[in-house]
């Protein structure tokens, strides 16, 4: 009797397909499990929270709803920019106005007696010094008693970061000799002078200019003597990183401006 012939089944080759299916399922069912028993750490948001608003300066509101928190944070871009813009000026400000004071301090003899004076705008701080107590008449030599008004602001300025412009100024008199051809080479120097005094002792000179006006920007009448001693100066300006916004004025349309003219 012959044998009954039996045929090897064919391998499944999408068996795992099935215990794949088995663990996509249970992997599911853990991740509902964990969000259904999860809530939000309502102390730790509000840490964020507060983080938040006091990075950006901007209330951060919070609404809760069927003892759920639900966090809506209303942020204005143009109003964060315009508010970080002006937290900036008042510090910058407030800064400046902490060194005028110190340079007030340490020149206060002078600043009694008028020889001094400082002043502080949008552009910077402005120290006046009279040339009388720098340097002889028609000379560019520091006299001896220059060197502790000018080594203490120098103190003040080399602790400092802010850009600074040195600048020499004379009255109309016209002057001519061997060391100065005319009063723009005589403020030149002059200014060149205290800003090498400054950089001996400690303030870094890539932060200084040294600028040369000749009577140009007088501050008194040159008609008199004592316009014209007011006018022989020096002024050391310590400049504002930010200064007051400048608006640029645009161009007028071309088509604009051939309409005008035709008028």
């Amino acid at each position: 009797m012959a044998r009954k012939k039996y045929h090897d089944e064919s391998d499944n080759h999408d068996r795992w397909l099935v215990s794949y299916a088995d663990f996509i399922t249970l992997l599911f069912a853990f991740f509902v499990v964990m969000y259904a028993i999860s809530s939000l750490n309502e102390g730790k948001y509000r840490v964020l929270s507060n983080s938040l608003t006091g990075a950006f300066g901007q209330a951060m509101v919070m609404h809760s709803a069927n003892s759920d928190v639900e966090p809506a944070i209303k942020l204005d871009p143009i109003r964060l920019v315009k508010q970080k813009n002006l937290e900036t000026l008042h510090k910058e400000r407030e800064q400046m106005t902490g060194m005028a004071r110190d340079i007030l301090s340490v020149l206060e003899p002078l600043v009694r007696e008028g020889k001094v004076s400082v002043s502080q705008t949008s552009r910077g701080i402005t120290i006046e010094i009279n040339a009388s107590v720098l340097f002889a008449p028609g000379e560019a030599k520091l006299n001896l008693d220059s060197y502790q008004a000018l080594k203490a602001i120098a103190s003040v300025l080399k602790a400092d970061n802010h850009s600074i412009q040195v600048e020499g100024h004379t009255d109309n008199l016209p002057i001519k000799n061997s060391s100065f051809p005319s009063n723009w080479e005589l403020s030149a120097v002059r200014a060149s002078t205290v800003v090498r005094l400054f950089t001996e002792n400690g303030v870094d000179e890539n932060r200084m200019t040294a600028i040369g006006q000749g009577p140009k920007l007088p501050v008194g009448s040159n008609a008199n003597v004592e316009g014209r001693a007011r006018n022989r100066r020096v002024t050391v300006t310590i400049l504002a990183i930010l200064p007051e916004p400048v608006i640029d004025v645009p161009l007028a349309d071309p088509a604009s401006a051939v309409n005008a003219d035709k008028k």
